[in-house]
């Protein structure tokens, strides 16, 4: 958490005392903590136009933000998989999975090397295919800058864009779309699986993957799909009218990869339907996968409690998921983490709602929905805006800064404080049973 604050603090006083980062009046103190924190914990949200108020040394620095920001968020999580795969006591081995058991061909020693290697294998091969789509479109130079931009911003999920419209004129570029939407889903597995496919495929192994990898994989593909045929549908007359089909359907996937903590948007989000932002919502609450850019209550967080919720209405007492049994901590930790996100945007929804709906304000019907949008975005580290983020006054931007920093690194330590905890003796204390009415 420290090294997280340590960034932003960085980011913040380098865009103000950095010399040639922005054109016209100097950013304040304020906006430029926004910035950086928007920029390190790969969110994507802006108070000022990454596009026009930055020059090309400005947008530099933001992409340096958000490259440590998105290596950072992988290795702590590296960190936190090594921790809890280190000998620590033989309690601990017995009550607590490791990651190791969960993944034993993967060698943790050297999973760093392949986190920085896969990542700029990625980011480069993105870059080189969006360069060669742009190259029409823009100078050499220019293209080529773009092209870099995107291409970390799309694999870190941050969503920071040099374009002041976001991808809106690539509506009609399916093969750009479709590059970054692969730097999405990419940058959205997770290292721990992409780490376990490239082991089979280098070793030519036929084995099933981890109930980990199945679970990453097969709920990503169920939320991209779902959310593919949900949003194109309830867009089709809307925002996705005058396309052709072709372009409906290549915008419709977009809308449901993007809205997984990426925050690029080729529609406008204040002109979609209620039943678009509700859904959008929900695809950005759950987020990506553990280990990745992402952010988000995590794909198998999601797995996990849905697995509970079908066991119980089938009168079982253990959780199990494709003919697998799940322990008890697991379960808690799923739960635990859902509670605490819960708790905490609907604190900041209610806080936003105080602050910038005033009685008597001119705040159009539907103020109430877009405040809730930019709570949920911010805290799951999507970018994405109904266009509520330029009219934040100080304390509601305080407020979203929070939710940032701590969407980004506070359910990661929550995780990992309830997966390293040791029992004492304190806890086989229990009172007298007595139950409760529930339903």
């Amino acid at each position: 958490m420290l090294s997280f604050l340590a960034l932003i603090v960085f980011g913040t006083v380098g865009l103000m005392v950095l010399p040639g980062l922005y054109v016209g009046e100097g950013i304040s103190w304020l906006d430029a903590l926004f910035t950086a924190t928007s920029a390190v914990c790969v969110t994507g949200l802006i108070v000022v136009d990454t596009a026009t108020y930055f020059t090309g040394a400005g947008q530099a620095f933001l992409l340096v933000l958000i490259q440590l920001g998105g290596l950072g968020i992988l290795t702590f999580t590296t960190l936190v998989i090594l921790a809890l795969g280190r000998r620590l006591s033989l309690h601990h081995e017995a009550v607590t999975a490791t990651a190791a058991d969960l993944a034993p061909d993967i060698d943790f020693k050297h999973l760093i090397r392949h986190i920085f290697r896969l990542t700029f294998i990625f980011e480069a091969a993105g870059a080189f295919l969006l360069f060669v789509a742009w190259l029409p479109r823009f100078e050499p130079g220019e293209a080529a800058w773009h092209a870099a931009f995107h291409a970390v911003s799309a694999f870190c999920n941050a969503g920071f864009s040099t374009f002041s419209d976001s991808l809106t004129q690539f509506q009609g570029a399916p093969l750009s779309l479709t590059v970054l939407m692969a730097l999405i889903v990419l940058g959205g597995i997770g290292f721990l699986t992409l780490e376990e496919i490239r082991l089979q495929w280098r070793n030519r192994k036929r084995g099933v993957l981890t109930l980990h990898s199945r679970l990453v994989l097969s709920t990503t593909a169920l939320l991209l799909v779902g959310g593919w045929v949900a949003l194109t549908t309830l867009e089709w007359s809307n925002t996705l009218a005058g396309m052709p089909v072709g372009q409906r359907l290549v915008n419709g996937l977009f809308m449901s990869a993007t809205a997984r903590t990426a925050g690029f948007n080729t529609v406008d989000y204040g002109a979609t339907a209620s039943g678009t932002s509700f859904l959008t919502i929900l695809l950005m609450s759950i987020g990506g996968s553990p280990g990745s850019t992402a952010g988000g209550l995590k794909t198998t967080t999601a797995a996990v409690i849905a697995a509970l919720a079908v066991s119980r209405l089938r009168g079982r007492q253990v959780t199990s998921v494709r003919h697998r049994s799940l322990p008890d901590e697991t379960v808690h930790r799923a739960i635990g983490l859902f509670v605490v996100g819960f708790l905490l945007v609907s604190a900041a929804i209610l806080l936003f709602s105080v602050m910038q709906l005033a009685p008597g304000s001119s705040e159009p019907t539907d103020g109430f929905l877009r405040y809730m949008f930019e709570a949920v975005s911010a805290f799951n580290t999507v970018g994405l805006s109904m266009g509520a983020t330029s009219e934040l006054g100080p304390p509601s931007k305080v407020i979203a800064i929070l939710l940032m920093y701590i969407g980004r690194v506070g359910p990661l330590t929550f995780a990992a404080a309830f997966t390293l905890s040791r029992p004492t003796v304190s806890e086989e204390f229990r009172y007298a049973r007595e139950d409760v009415i529930i339903g």
